[in-house]
């Protein structure tokens, strides 16, 4: 790789803004996007609609319907082969509808999680996205960030970077201004702070010149791979049970032909062909209407895990309070004022600010017209940042041929930094636990300036405390109202965070949080052991000056205790929490890009109230996509038992493959499209979590879907066999037979999809009632229109049959409703006493 880059190299425009300081401005960004391009490498690989429609003709179902076309086009049946011809050409449309529908939600989603950088744009920073670089801005990287474009430092500073993505070597670089000052797209800030001029950007990049792009590909989840799995072995049964009853007509009966049909019409009754498009449009759409409540899924898997979540562990800054800082109050010690302070709060922030506490000193800074008072270089000479031994940051600057030094950070590490008297000390603390209990987050400040220029050693200054400075950061709106929702949910809330304990149970106070047992600190989460920890663990709920380590310990804990724990982490040492988490929730506002990658969800705004509606909606697409699992599999029991018995019975065959094929064409929209728009049931909030091994459809739920679709094949087939026995004739009997199992089908999906506590015409079941309508409409045209009736050889039924098949439906298809009215009441209730 290159030690640098020469000027020869960057594009011309950038050139004129080598020493500029202001950025660029928005039109000349603007201008530079025409000419350059977007910051892209490629664009993501979607699926086409080719791709799909390939897709589409491969699967079983559609085989075993084209090749019953097939064999009824050979017998000299034209308008049955039509009929399934066009049939499968409008399931095959109702399928790619379907799936480019998923495709385009995917799509929009990965625009939504699209990378953004700070840049200095119109002398401002400012927040864009990552596309919409170009060669001759300026960038504020911050430690945690990929760098989104190939760019050079131009200021005194060092930067550390894992350029792993590039060369494989894992082992940190560090980046200097005059020596290696060239950075990479892809390659990740570790540490240290600077400006950098973006080079090039795009596929001009080092990481685009060796072809690295994002595929696009949407991850399986572990159920679509179960279900994938299971498709393919009943496609192997149904094709078995197909060759053997072609086999038996063939051999026993000598009629080959009427074998052929009654095995592909078995075959296709066998298959649930709808269950991994249902799985691939409810995650797809499911993954939507979470982004439209601010909740980004980056793993899909995740969806699963939502509703079994006991215990948010969340960050008090910015997701239960507004991260909106503000200087409540300043605090200072004889002979310092409060312009002393806020210049040395000035010195020790980052000259692009983007911390939300460095953008209320440099605003208040600025409210006391101070920005000519401290004669300063434009950028610090050396930079201290942050470390797990001091919780502070230092800054050395040139001053008249002097250094001036400036220390802020957490109280306790920076008066480690000066000699204070004890009585002072005292002062100092009782001052500091005021603000806290108050609420608010506190600062502390030193300085030490004339200091010779040769010194770079910050362990050997002598600072001088000057005082501290209280931010005030309101609590969000919506976080008490989510908070009683958590409750009423069964979820358990803990509050974490790095400030001081006061403060952190005056914002547990505020928010309605449990604090009589007190709060539990960083340092006493790590001297504790596994067990002591846990029996703290059993009450305490407050975390203050917590640690990334803590947090890790923190989360295994609650884990052995049994919790199923979601870890909201924005920073970049954040990533093992949020990757041991059962749910890990990066902050798409403040958070990091290594954050978002070893998280599941991104918050993006940050919100609390966000966390909680998440929950709500993963426990609807997951009510949901069970009823529609289970609905799948109970139609499928009538529709399979009705093609196999009438032949192992030896009687007249009562389904079709054209019977078949219609009955799919009503449950395929309605399993995957009509299911997943339902709302979510009253009681949805008022349930426990669901136990983390409880899988999405087990045993319990196939056997009441198969007592449902037994039940319906009872009646279907008494009604079938009394109409025989009685002499009604075979074609009648069929047609009662087919009207009881279509209505009992409709009811079916009535009873499973809509809850009772939501009304049977609520507008949001308005596409249900579409399908109802369409399905009653063909059914009559079936029945009444002899065209038709020839083809499904049914026959008109008068008006006493019509009502004696109506009536079995109901029944057979509905009596589940009572069973299901009783529970969602009892939930009801329970949630009324909450």
């Amino acid at each position: 790789m290159e030690s640098s880059l020469t000027k020869s190299a960057l594009p011309e425009a950038a050139l004129p803004h080598e020493n500029d300081r202001s950025g660029l401005s928005t039109a000349e960004a603007k201008t530079r996007l025409a000419t350059y391009g977007r910051n892209r490498i490629a664009a993501p690989k979607l699926r086409s609609i080719f791709v799909i429609v390939l897709g589409t003709l491969k699967e079983p179902t559609f085989l075993f319907m084209v090749s019953a076309a097939a064999l009824y086009l050979i017998v000299g049946s034209l308008e049955e082969g039509a009929f399934l011809v066009v049939a499968a050409c409008v399931s095959m449309g109702l399928v790619v509808f379907q799936d480019a529908r998923s495709e385009n939600a995917l799509n929009a989603l990965r625009d939504l999680a699209a990378p953004h950088a700070h840049v200095v744009r119109n002398g401002q920073t400012v927040s864009v996205p990552a596309e919409e670089l170009v060669p001759g801005d300026l960038l504020v990287p911050s430690p945690g960030e990929r760098f989104p474009a190939d760019a050079r430092l131009i200021t005194e500073h060092l930067i550390s970077v894992d350029e792993s993505v590039l060369t494989g070597e894992s082992v940190p670089v560090t980046k200097q201004w005059g020596r290696d000052e060239s950075l990479y797209a892809g390659t990740l800030i570790l540490g240290g702070v600077g400006l950098a001029r973006v080079t090039l950007t795009g596929s001009q990049t080092r990481i685009g010149g060796i072809g690295k792009a994002l595929t696009g590909n949407s991850e399986r989840t572990p159920l679509q791979v179960a279900t994938g799995r299971l498709v393919v072995w009943l496609s192997l049964v149904a094709a078995s049970v197909c060759v053997i009853i072609v086999l038996a007509y063939g051999v026993l009966r000598g009629d080959w032909v009427a074998g052929g049909l009654a095995g592909l019409t078995a075959a296709i009754a066998l298959l649930p062909e709808e269950f991994p498009l249902v799985l691939a449009v409810f995650l797809a759409m499911g993954s939507q209407r979470l982004a439209r409540h601010h909740v980004l899924v980056r793993r899909a898997a995740v969806v699963e895990t939502l509703g079994a979540i006991t215990l948010l562990c969340v960050d008090k800054t910015g997701t239960l309070t507004q991260n909106k800082m503000q200087v409540g109050e300043i605090w200072h010690v004889a002979g310092i004022n409060d312009a002393d302070i806020l210049e040395t709060g000035r010195m020790a922030s980052a000259s692009h600010p983007i911390d939300p506490m460095d953008k209320a000193i440099f605003a208040a800074y600025e409210a006391g017209n101070l920005s000519k008072r401290a004669g300063l270089a434009a950028t610090p000479t050396l930079s201290f940042p942050v470390t797990a031994g001091r919780l502070a940051v230092i800054q050395s600057w040139l001053s008249s041929n002097k250094m001036a030094w400036a220390a802020k950070g957490a109280p306790e590490s920076v008066l480690a930094l000066c000699a204070i008297d004890p009585p002072i000390t005292a002062e100092i603390e009782s001052k500091l636990t005021n603000m806290a209990e108050r609420g608010m987050r506190v600062l502390a400040f030193a300085s030490a300036r004339g200091v010779e220029p040769e010194v770079s050693d910050a362990s050997k200054i002598a600072f001088q405390f000057e005082g501290l400075i209280g931010f005030v950061d309101p609590l969000r709106s919506d976080a008490p109202a989510a908070l009683v929702e958590a409750r009423r949910a069964g979820i358990d809330v803990a509050m974490i965070t790095g400030d001081f304990p006061q403060t952190a149970l005056a914002i547990a106070r505020e928010a309605s949080l449990t604090t009589a047992p007190g709060v539990l600190t960083g340092t006493e989460i790590e001297a504790l052991s596994p067990e002591a920890l846990k029996k703290r663990l059993a009450d305490v709920r407050v975390f203050a000056r917590i640690s990334p380590e803590a947090k890790l310990k923190l989360i295994l804990a609650f884990q052995a205790l049994g919790h199923v724990v979601a870890m909201t982490g924005d920073g970049i040492n954040d990533a093992p929490a949020l990757e041991t988490a059962h749910v890990g929730i990066a902050m798409g506002g403040r958070g990091t890009d290594v954050a978002r990658e070893a998280a599941d969800l991104v918050l993006l705004d940050d919100s609390f109230g966000s966390i909680v509606s998440g929950v709500r909606l993963g426990r609807r697409i997951f009510a949901n996509l069970r009823k529609a699992l289970g609905y799948v599999l109970a139609i499928h029991v009538p529709i399979a038992g009705l093609a196999l018995l009438p032949i192992l019975l030896g009687m007249p065959p009562l389904l079709y493959p054209m019977h078949i094929v219609l009955l799919e064409l009503i449950i395929d929209p309605v399993s995957s499209l009509v299911f997943e728009a339902e709302p979510s049931e009253k009681a949805a909030m008022a349930r426990p979590p669901r136990a983390l091994n409880e899988p999405l459809f087990g045993w319990p739920q196939m056997a009441i879907a198969a007592l449902q679709g037994g039940v319906l094949l009872a009646g279907v087939m008494g009604l079938y066999l009394w109409a025989l026995d009685t002499g009604l004739g075979e074609t009648t009997a069929r047609s009662l037979a087919f009207v009881t199992l279509i209505v009992g089908n409709l009811v079916m999906a009535l009873v499973d999809g809509i809850e009772p506590s939501v009304s049977l015409f609520d507008r949001r079941h308005g596409l249900l009632w579409i399908v109802v309508g369409v399905v009653g409409t063909v059914l009559g045209t079936i029945l009444y229109v002899p065209a038709m009736g020839a083809i499904f050889k049914v026959t008109p039924l008068s008006a006493q049959y019509l009502g004696l098949a109506v009536g079995i439906a109901v029944i057979g298809g509905g009596w589940f409703a009572i069973v299901r009215a009783v529970k969602s009441n009892a939930l009801i209730r329970r949630a009324e006493r909450l």
